[in-house]
């Protein structure tokens, strides 16, 4: 099927998108990986400046996006929103501190060619949806492509880094079992992001994903029912548990992570409530992935973590640096999948 131009499009949430424009942008990420390992120099974005507007810190994904722009010709203009009038919603402006945000998207539109924003948590006081409803105001401001690097509903450039690994690994998701699933950590300051577009991107491709979490870390419903109306189109499985054995037996690829209950973050109506928080994650120690879980897993299964992981926690130093671990590959793949998006919603 013939994929029409992408050229110009915001890079928002997986579901943005059709399968082939995912798989299209993906193609992208590999072909360029290929060249970058022939040392085949490449300019797609020749004399293009990209601005990284960061409300939270990064390791991976500042680094992996300015060293991306770097090999593709552009040049990268790193913000922090503390060194800028802080770009606010109308309504939660402060005088000399903050700018509306429509002006700060149709200014950056004049300088540069494309602008990336990482918004989430204490940035918008963790009330749950705020940042995805920024990204998106900010984007119907901008006149050239917005690329979310992350906000507290979405991290498509995350999903588009495992979905690059796994392929890699297993040749194909068809017919594999995938398990996303929650673990422990003492922080309960993590986004709900990662396992959202985790299961985006592999509920498009025939797998049998399973979402594993104890009662009260369920996620967002709509996110939910856009993995089952995936799987109904395009074959494989969804299915929920909150037994951790069980998802993990006969598991192709696990995915544990830790994220907060949505019931108690922010809403418009309510502060977040951490006392909640506390006793949810509390009651849930347990889930931990360590060697006896993983013997549960076929053979040649994969462990992922878009990290950081929080070592003993979510996770066992014996996993993490095992034979089944991918963790350094996937955090590798974000530059080259975030370089094909860039490669064709700024040239097509």
């Amino acid at each position: 099927m013939q994929v029409k131009s992408l050229r110009g499009k915001d890079f928002i949430a997986i579901s943005d998108f059709t399968k082939e424009e995912i798989v299209t942008m993906l193609d992208a990420g590999k072909a360029l990986k290929l060249e970058n390992a022939r040392g085949v120099p490449h300019h797609i974005l020749q004399d293009k400046t990209i601005f990284l507007m960061f409300y939270a810190k990064s390791l991976r994904t500042r680094n992996s996006f300015e060293t991306g722009i770097f090999q593709m010709g552009g040049h990268a203009n790193f913000l922090t929103t503390d060194a800028v009038y802080t770009p606010a919603m109308p309504g939660k402006e402060q005088a000399y501190a903050t700018e509306r945000l429509e002006d700060v998207a149709n200014v950056l539109s004049r300088y540069g060619e494309a602008i990336c924003i990482r918004i989430l948590g204490d940035s918008v006081d963790w009330v749950y949806g705020a940042a995805s409803e920024y990204m998106r105001a900010f984007a119907a401001a901008a006149s050239v492509p917005v690329i979310n690097m992350e906000d507290d509903v979405y991290h498509p450039c995350q999903g588009m880094a495992d979905l690059m690994t796994m392929e890699e690994k297993l040749g194909t998701l068809e017919g594999k079992k995938v398990v996303i699933s929650w673990a422990y950590s003492p922080s309960r300051k993590k986004p709900v992001s990662v396992p959202h577009s985790m299961m985006a991107v592999s509920s498009l491709f025939g797998a049998h994903v399973v979402f594993a979490r104890p009662k009260g870390f369920e996620l967002d419903p709509r996110q939910i029912k856009h993995a089952k109306d995936n799987v109904a189109r395009y074959g494989g499985s969804f299915t929920e548990t909150d037994d951790m054995k069980e998802a993990f037996k006969d598991a192709d690829v696990v995915y544990p992570k830790c994220w907060p209950s949505i019931e108690f973050l922010g809403h418009p109506d309510k502060e977040v409530d951490w006392k909640a928080q506390d006793k949810l994650f509390d009651a849930n120690k347990d889930w931990i992935c360590d060697e006896k879980i993983m013997k549960l897993t076929n053979r040649d299964s994969i462990y992922m973590h878009c990290l950081p992981m929080d070592r003993s926690f979510e996770v066992t130093d014996a996993v993490a640096d095992g034979p089944h671990s991918v963790i350094y590959d996937q955090a590798e793949n974000r530059m080259h999948a975030q370089n094909g998006v860039m490669s064709i919603i700024m040239n097509g």
